[in-house]
Formats: structure tokens, C-alpha cells, sequence
């Protein structure tokens, strides 16, 4: 059934890794490698079986192919995931036998920081592989990908607004935040400093206590976030939120968060589009964290990551422009802006070699 699914996703190559000592079962997904070696992060979560670990991989992993062409760079998608709780069994053993097996691949997976990891996590891996980004500044590394993933969703959100309302005054709006972690908590950093009123929850009570107290947000529990009068619901958790329980109690006129697979199916996809609520596609909205950090393979520079976190407005226009133009919900129309750009590159033909990482201006010692 394994390589049936890897059919329907269309992935290139699926790593199983184990280390027994070290107490590593993580899975490498590398889904396409058309634009240049695969980019995306390594999440680590206490998955309650093997097969949910690796449809979440390959899931994941695909976004990111499509995030990474409709952000315009050279790279193809991947993703990985540590079977494990972040609480109790992260360990630097565990961390460098990961990063083992990312140097086997050789430079065709680069990995970086997601859900349950941090550049703490990213300094073991590095000691192993230079097949790193996100790692920390005194390396000659980008750090903390969160505030960037964060501005460019502030990015997106302005273009959605314009484009469903007319203007880009994001304090004139409601927010509804479901999820405050890293990403999260400075997204509602960005949307008060602007005046907007905002909404908050999310399953950890402290993170809900400080958004309230440092930000001035107002707190809902976990499951009334969905009834909230605002005018946009913002996910910024795990997946799937946008679900058929859910969507009919949504009173949001937009959906722009920077959770990755925000629409449990296209159906769900087609029926926001039915309702009249307009989705800014997640993957197209949340892409500042992996354009800062590509940096890092040509040598990073900070107000280059600040000026390219602007294009994500310039990609949700297009986006909206192809919806128009084919008829087609926006989550099909960003679909279609990827798939374009991935069959032209791809039929260019590229010399082997162009994608390879270079990682300028890094510094090994530990």
C-alpha cells in the first residue's frame, strides 16, 4: 500500500530511520526535486501509530513543493517527521543520529525547524550535516524562522483584505487565532500593534494567559473560536480545522492563518468558496519561514529576507488573478500557479549541479 500511496502524492523517495540507541523513528519524505534540492522542516510529535506519521510526511512534504514553487525559489519539497514527544524525548543523541541520516541524502533534503523543534534541536543536527537551515545566528544562520512566517502572514492577510474588502487596514478588522505558538503568539503581536481586536485560544492555558496580558487579546476556549464573530478566522495550528463540523459555525468573511493544511479536503476547499468566504491558500500565506531561511544556502542576510517577505503579497494577487481567470476555487488556483512554474522550469533541463547547496558564509565550530 506504501508505494500506492506514493503514487497518489508523487513522491520521489521515502527514508525510514531507526537508531535504536539513540531512540530515533523518523521518517524523510522527499516529494519533488524539479526546482532544486528538497527544502522543508522536521517535525517532531508523539504520532499514535507508524501509518499516521507517514501520512502526515507525505502530506507535508507535498506542501512543500507547492509552497516552495509558488514562493518562486529553487527548491523542490520535503519534509520529515521524529516519532516522539518534544516534552520528554528529544535528546542530542537522537538529534545527531537524525542528522546522519539527512547527510546520507547527500545535500537532495534540506532540512530545517517545524512543530515540536527549535535551534536548539537544529545545533545537534547541525554537527552532523550542513544539510541545515534555521541554525543559529553565531553559525552564520537565520535562527528562529517564527517572525518571519509570521510578517509574511501579515503579508498575505493585506492582500486578502484588499482584495475581499477593497483596503489593507488590518487594524479596522477582527481576528479570530486559533493557536499560539511561536508563529502564532507574534502573529497576534503584529495584528495588535496595529489596533485590530483579537481573539485567541489554544490548548496550552499559559500561552492563552500571556497573549491577554502582553498583547491585550481577548481568550476563548478551544472549541468557541469557531463561534466568534470576526471578520477573519486565522489558523495558525495543526491542520484540518476547516472541517465539515466546523466551516457551517465559521461567521469569518476570510480564512488566512499560517497552519499548514488548514482544508480537511477539497471539498471543504470548494464549499468555503461556495459560502462566499475567501481563502488565502495556506502554504502560499505562511511561506516567510522557508524564504528566510533558503537564504542561508547563499549566505543570509536579514533585510534581504524582510524585502522578500513582501513578494507573498504580490503571490496571493496572482493567486486571486487565476481564480479569476480559470474559475476555480483559490486553493486549486494556487495549486495551478505551482504546477506551472514547476513544468517550465522542469522543461528547461537544467545541468546537474545548479541546485546544489552551497552555504555560504557558515561557520562549522561547535
Amino acid at each position: 500500500m506504501i508505494f500506492e500511496t506514493l503514487d497518489t502524492y508523487g513522491h520521489e523517495q521515502v527514508v525510514f530511520c531507526h537508531n535504536k540507541d539513540a531512540g530515533l523513528k523518523a521518517i524523510i519524505a522527499i516529494h519533488n526535486t524539479v526546482l532544486g534540492p528538497a527544502l522543508g522542516g522536521t517535525r517532531m510529535w508523539p504520532y499514535k501509530s507508524e501509518a499516521e506519521a507517514l501520512n502526515d510526511v507525505l502530506r507535508l512534504s507535498r506542501g512543500m513543493t507547492y509552497k516552495n514553487a509558488v514562493a518562486g525559489l529553487n527548491l523542490g519539497g520535503g519534509k520529515a517527521v521524529i516519532i516522539g514527544d518534544p516534552a520528554s524525548d528529544k535528546s542530542e543523541a537522537l538529534f545527531r543520529a537524525f542528522g546522519q541520516f539527512v547527510e546520507s541524502l547527500g545535500g537532495r533534503y534540506i532540512t530545517a525547524e517545524d512543530v515540536g523543534i527549535d535551534v536548539n534541536d537544529m545545533e545537534y543536527v547541525y554537527r552532523e550535516t550542513e544539510y541545515v537551515t534555521g541554525v543559529h545566528q553565531v553559525h552564520g544562520g537565520s535562527g528562529d524562522p517564527s517572525p518571519f512566517t509570521a510578517y509574511g502572514t501579515l503579508q498575505g492577510l493585506m492582500a486578502t483584505l484588499n482584495r475581499k474588502f477593497g483596503d489593507e487596514e488590518v487594524g479596522k478588522y477582527s481576528y479570530a487565532v486559533q493557536g499560539l505558538g511561536h508563529v502564532g503568539m507574534e502573529f497576534v503581536k503584529l495584528l495588535r500593534e496595529r489596533g485590530a481586536k483579537v481573539f485567541v485560544t489554544d490548548i496550552n492555558p499559559q500561552r492563552v494567559a500571556r497573549a491577554v496580558e502582553e498583547h491585550g487579546a481577548e481568550a476563548v476556549g478551544p472549541e468557541e473560536i469557531y463561534d466568534v464573530a470576526a471578520d477573519v478566522y486565522s489558523p495558525c495550528a495543526l491542520g484540518g480545522t476547516v472541517n465539515e463540523q466546523t466551516l457551517p459555525r465559521l461567521k469569518a468573511k476570510i480564512i488566512c492563518g499560517a497552519a499548514n493544511n488548514q482544508l480537511a479536503s477539497n471539498a471543504i476547499g470548494d464549499e468555503v468558496a461556495k459560502r462566499g468566504i475567501l481563502y488565502a491558500p495556506d502554504y502560499a500565506v505562511n511561506a516567510g519561514g522557508v524564504m528566510n531561511v533558503s537564504l542561508e544556502i547563499d549566505g543570509y542576510n536579514r533585510e534581504r529576507a524582510m524585502r522578500m517577505m513582501r513578494t507573498i503579497y504580490h503571490n496571493l494577487g496572482r493567486i486571486y488573478e487565476i481564480a479569476d481567470r480559470d474559475g476555480i476555487p483559490t486553493y486549486l488556483a494556487a495549486d495551478r500557479l505551482a504546477e506551472e512554474r514547476i513544468e517550465k522550469i522542469g522543461k528547461l533541463k537544467l545541468p546537474m549541479g545548479r541546485g546544489t547547496p552551497r552555504f555560504k558564509g557558515r561557520i562549522r565550530g561547535h
